[in-house]
């Protein structure tokens, strides 16, 4: 069955939403403007097309009217008396001004008008009364217009003024308008910016949780619906302020309050002699410390303290030198600034957790930190095993423990990668995997850039 027409045109042609503004002012001001322009141009069109149409016609067909009688009057008697009697009554009765151009003919040149309805106005007023050859210019004179027409003894030619041929009123009537619509659309800007700064102010406090920082003195503001959805997101604002506060306590005290029996069964192992089996228990000791350590970690990682102003460029190298031997090290690539906006324990220990991952899992690492536009982009790579691109999500979650060719997880807990995603996803980053090119695994831990 053949689609019908509509159909065929609406695939053809471009959505509709494609010329639809982006941005809640854009589609604002859409809705203010358009339906005051449209009723404009419903206005001009048929103020020109009804009432100065008309009015011009009215007013051409009488001036003609008046030229067709002094024509006549002019033909009827060729006494230079008489024809003077009929100019002098033209100006005085019709002001019209008339002069008899003798032997001449009528000029030959035309003259564009930006006028042109209006001359077509006048030539079919003109064609209708006079049978005569004619010729007119609307453009010569500002305030006047030259009417020729052919005579057998000469040009007869009519100077009239243009308010008794054209309405011209129009341009004022049509200036009224646009003045108008200029001052709507300066009203409709400036109350849509009014209505929309509180929108823009839940946006950026809205962007600012997202980084983990709160705005204790953001107020409600604007329409009802703003001030419901600003309550609504300091509720919220709130509970998830209050729900991360209670699980990191609770991490927090109950690693802390492992440390007690661990130190106490340490010390009496250590007391103890040497057997397999008390080997082996050390051996889980030790891990079950590392796992609390992790977990301590973790917690603060969590733990909301304020941002400060940072500059990479001169925390990573100290970092690097820390986390990874310096004959590993290939190469060490950081930009001259790097000016970040974040909690500076967090971000430390996520690329300390980044580097020795690293080195953990590969002989040699690389270590860079550039700008890209608006980001500060951190790379670790290294000529590891890698990870498989089906467990790489999977690498991120807490506690997850890997149990392909790279293990990320053999001595720690499975925090590493979480604890890294963790800091940089609080401060309105990410961190992502790939393949590196020396063969290994390629970690990018992505940071906003901060700028005054």
């Amino acid at each position: 069955m053949t689609a019908p027409l509509w159909k065929k045109l609406r695939n053809r042609l471009p959505p509709l939403s494609d010329f639809v503004p982006k941005t809640l002012f854009g589609r604002s001001m859409l809705i203010f403007v358009l339906p005051v322009v449209i009723m404009q141009i419903a206005v001009v069109y048929t103020f020109f097309d009804r009432h100065w149409q008309s009015v011009s016609t009215s007013l051409s067909e009488g001036v003609v009217g008046d030229i067709a009688v002094v024509l006549e009057l002019y033909q009827q008697d060729t006494d230079l008396d008489h024809r003077d009697q009929v100019t002098a009554l033209a100006i005085e009765k019709m002001n019209l001004s008339v002069a008899l151009q003798p032997d001449e003919i009528l000029p030959t040149s035309t003259h564009a008008s930006f006028n042109s309805p209006l001359d077509r106005t006048l030539r079919r007023a003109m064609s209708s009364k006079i049978s005569q050859p004619f010729w007119f210019d609307t453009n010569r004179y500002p305030a006047y217009i030259d009417i020729q027409v052919q005579m057998e003894d000469g040009v007869l030619r009519f100077i009239a003024p243009r308010d008794k041929v054209y309405a011209t009123t129009g341009n004022i009537f049509v200036g009224w308008l646009v003045g108008a619509t200029l001052l709507l659309t300066g009203v409709a800007v400036v109350f849509t910016r009014v209505q929309l700064r509180p929108i823009q102010k839940l946006v950026e406090v809205a962007e600012r949780l997202g980084r983990g920082q709160e705005s204790p003195d953001f107020q409600p503001s604007g329409a009802l619906e703003i001030r419901r959805a600003s309550e609504a997101f300091i509720q919220m604002q709130e509970r998830i302020s209050r729900f991360v506060y209670q699980r990191t306590e609770m991490l927090a005290g109950v690693s802390h309050d492992l440390r007690t029996p661990l130190t106490r069964l340490k010390l009496q192992f250590a007391m103890m002699e040497d057997t397999p089996e008390l080997n082996a228990a050390r051996e889980d000791l030790g891990h079950m410390q590392q796992m609390l350590e992790g977990y301590l970690d973790f917690a603060r990682g969590e733990a909301q303290t304020n941002p400060v102003e940072l500059d990479l460029a001169q925390i990573i190298p100290a970092l690097a030198a820390k986390s990874i031997p310096k004959d590993r090290l290939a190469e060490l690539d950081i930009a001259d600034s790097l000016p970040v906006m974040v909690r500076a324990q967090s971000i430390e220990r996520g690329l300390s957790n980044l580097m020795e991952n690293a080195v953990r899992y590969a002989e040699t690492v690389w270590v860079s930190a550039q700008i890209s536009g608006e980001q500060i982009v951190i790379s670790v790579e290294d000529d590891g095993p890698g990870i498989p691109l089906a467990s790489r999500e999977d690498a991120f979650r807490p506690f997850n423990r890997l149990d392909e060719a790279r293990n990320l997880n053999t001595e720690g807990v499975g925090l590493g990668l979480a604890i890294a995603r963790d800091a940089a996803r609080t401060h309105g980053g990410d961190v992502q995997l790939s393949n590196s090119d020396h063969g290994g695994l390629r970690v990018d831990l992505v940071l906003p850039v901060y700028r005054l």
